[in-house]
């Protein structure tokens, strides 16, 4: 019989990992959540191996990703992407580049940067933001983003490819808007 507050003292452990996965994953707090409770349900119920198992992080995260993904693919006609349904307008438009001052990005610790890549993530396209996350935070190779996602090949390089200008300048303009700090 399983103790509930070695359990307990196991989801807190973890319960952090799980929903950042979910949440850069899905883009929204409350579908994470979800997600989440169904990662430690599945856990709850295979917590004799995981209680002592040195990947048990690793067992979690996997979980996470394979029930976004599989959220994300439920709802795929909800979400559109964006390299499919690009204007003639978009194409003709130049970029703009603004250079963010060096002071702002020597002042801020890791913590806001995060929390800056973490809300401009959010803010991203599902067909940008997943394969970004399952790229750069998941370490997958294009090969199995496009094998998990169901896209081509071609799809997930440009879909990374523009996930990564529209994050650059996302973060951009965010640095800009930051106060100067004297030191």
């Amino acid at each position: 019989m399983m103790d509930p507050q070695k359990f307990e003292v196991f989801m807190r452990n973890y319960q952090n990992l799980v929903f950042t996965t979910a949440v850069r994953l899905l883009g929204r707090e409350a579908e994470a959540e979800d997600v989440t409770q169904e990662v430690f349900l599945r856990a709850y119920a295979h917590f004799d191996e995981l209680e002592q198992s040195p990947t048990a992080g690793g067992w979690l995260k996997t979980v996470a990703r394979n029930l976004c993904l599989n959220h994300l693919s439920r709802y795929r006609a909800r979400w559109r992407f964006f390299s499919e349904f690009q204007s003639e307008d978009q194409e003709d438009e130049p970029m703009i580049d603004f250079a963010a001052p060096d002071v702002h990005e020597q002042t801020m610790d890791q913590a806001d940067h995060r929390a800056l890549l973490d809300e401009a993530l959010q803010k991203l396209p599902a067909a940008q933001r997943v394969p970004l996350v399952l790229f750069h935070f998941e370490n997958l190779a294009y090969e199995e983003i496009a094998a998990h996602l169901g896209i081509s090949l071609s799809k997930v390089k440009t879909d990374i490819f523009r996930g990564r200008e529209a994050l650059r300048k996302k973060l951009k303009w965010r640095l800009q808007d930051q106060p100067m700090t004297v030191c």
